[in-house]
């Protein structure tokens, strides 16, 4: 052909089903970025309130202090174990009454262990791990779906294009429009499954990090409560 194709003039002309592939794939694509946009300053908020957290935590030996302060780093996993954890102990002085609470918990621990706290630091554990999470299969979803979605739209158009080879007996250059348009729908498949899987492994990869992190902290918490209570008591 003398003429180069206009590809823009190609999509607009294109039938009904090709521009619904097309349009379900720029909708897809644009959502794909919005979650990578939001996981990652999420991440970044997380990663710089859980390192003001844990700066608090092995430097401040107030333990009233650490509870008002974190309060303010909604953000940090580790802030959210430790007032799960906290938030047990209160309860737990509730129910054992104030008087000698230090006691009366270190025996119960005693008895008992501490599989209340490690209960409550495990839904703590939980509620993190599901925010981490968040919106990441929806991520998975469009990088293993879009490339067969665009490979549709190109199936599609090819079998348009050569239907009207057929009934009109044409030529090749009538159909390279048609069949041009297509793969278009291909190569927009691949441009909305390719950053998302790129970056589902991404984000997967650092949430990884965090709960490691996450895992060490639990049992830092746990030492911690068990210094001051049962060790107390022995």
């Amino acid at each position: 052909m003398s003429e180069k194709i206009d590809i823009f003039n190609l999509l607009l002309s294109s039938g009904p089903v090709v521009k619904f592939v097309l349009i379900l794939l720029i909708v897809a694509s644009i959502l794909s970025w919005t979650i990578v946009f939001r996981k990652k300053i999420y991440l970044r908020k997380m990663k710089a309130s859980n390192g003001e957290f844990l700066d608090l935590f092995n430097s401040s030996t107030d333990l009233n202090e650490i509870i008002r302060e974190v309060q303010n780093l909604p953000y940090s996993f580790c802030g959210n174990i430790f007032s799960e954890g906290c938030d047990e102990l209160v309860k737990m002085q509730d129910s054992l009454g104030q008087s000698d609470f230090k006691s009366k918990v270190s025996v119960h621990f005693g008895k008992n262990g501490l599989e209340n706290i490690k209960r409550a630091i495990k839904k703590g554990s939980i509620r993190c791990h599901e925010k981490m999470d968040t919106l990441l299969s929806t991520l998975a979803s469009i990088g293993s779906v879009s490339p067969f979605i665009g490979l549709f739209g190109t199936v599609w158009g090819i079998i348009n294009s050569f239907t009207g080879l057929s009934a009109g007996g044409g030529s090749l250059e009538s159909v390279a429009p048609g069949i041009a348009e297509a793969l278009v729908a291909t190569a927009m498949g691949l441009a909305a499954a390719i950053p998302a899987v790129w970056f589902f492994n991404s984000i997967g990869q650092q949430n990884q990090v965090m709960v490691a992190r996450l895992e060490s902290f639990e049992q830092e918490l746990l030492n911690l409560i068990e210094r001051t209570f049962i060790s107390e008591e022995n």
